[in-house]
C-alpha cells in the first residue's frame, strides 16, 4: 500500500499533462518528419539493401535498438544480416553493405564503423539528422531524417526529449524500407513466418 504522503488525489492526477496529449505531439512530429524525407534517399537505401550480398547494421543506444529491429525484419525476408559488435559477426568486405545510424552524425563508434567498412571495400548508407556530418561525408548514401539531435534542447526541431524524434523516425523509416522490399519481393507472409525465432 502507498504511504499517506505519496498518495495523490484524483484532482492532482488529472492536473498532470495527459498521456494522450503527448501521444498526439509525437504523432504530429513524426508526420512532419516523414513529410520532410527525400524519396530519392529512401529509394537509394532500399536499392543498396536489395543489391548487397550481406547487410551489417551499426548504431549506439536507441538508434542501435532500432537497427537491431531492422536486422530482424531483413532476416525474415531471407537476407544475410549481422549486427556489428555481436561475437558472431564476421568481417565486412566488398559486396557488403553497412547501414549505420547516428543522429548527430559524429558518434565515434558509428563513424569508425563507417570508415572501416569503406576501407574494406563495403558500401555504407548513413541515417542522420546532419547531411554535412562526418558520418554523412564518409557514407556512399545518406538518408537525412529531419529531427532534433539529442543535444538540441531548444525545442525548435522537436519538443520531445533528447533525440527521441530521430530514433522514432529511424524505426519507422527502416520498417517502411522493409515493407517496400517485402512488397517488391512478393513472398507471402506464410513463407516468411518459419524464419521467426523458435528458441525464445
Amino acid at each position: 500500500m502507498p504511504s499517506e504522503n505519496t498518495t495523490r488525489t484524483a484532482a492532482e492526477i488529472s492536473a498532470e499533462p495527459a498521456v494522450r496529449d503527448s501521444l498526439r505531439l509525437i504523432l504530429d512530429e513524426l508526420s512532419a518528419a516523414a513529410d520532410g524525407l527525400r524519396e530519392d534517399q529512401l529509394a537509394a537505401l532500399a536499392a543498396e539493401i536489395r543489391q548487397a550480398e550481406r547487410v551489417f547494421v551499426a548504431g549506439g543506444g536507441r538508434s542501435g535498438l532500432a537497427l537491431r529491429m531492422h536486422a530482424m525484419r531483413l532476416m525474415h525476408l531471407g537476407l544475410t544480416v549481422y549486427v556489428v559488435g555481436e561475437t558472431t559477426t564476421p568481417a565486412i568486405g566488398s559486396g557488403d553493405l553497412l547501414v549505420v545510424a547516428s543522429g548527430s552524425g559524429t558518434t565515434a563508434g558509428a563513424v569508425a564503423a563507417a570508415q572501416s567498412a569503406v576501407s574494406a571495400g563495403a558500401r555504407v548508407v548513413a541515417l542522420t539528422t546532419d547531411g554535412g556530418s562526418t558520418l554523412a561525408e564518409t557514407a556512399h548514401r545518406v538518408v537525412v531524417i529531419p529531427a532534433a539531435q539529442k543535444t538540441d534542447h531548444s525545442g525548435t526541431a522537436s519538443r520531445q526529449y533528447s533525440g527521441s524524434l530521430f530514433e522514432q523516425a529511424l524505426l519507422l523509416v527502416l520498417d517502411a524500407v522493409f515493407a517496400a522490399l517485402w512488397k517488391s519481393d512478393g513472398t507471402p507472409a506464410e513463407d516468411l513466418w518459419p524464419r521467426h525465432a523458435n528458441l525464445e
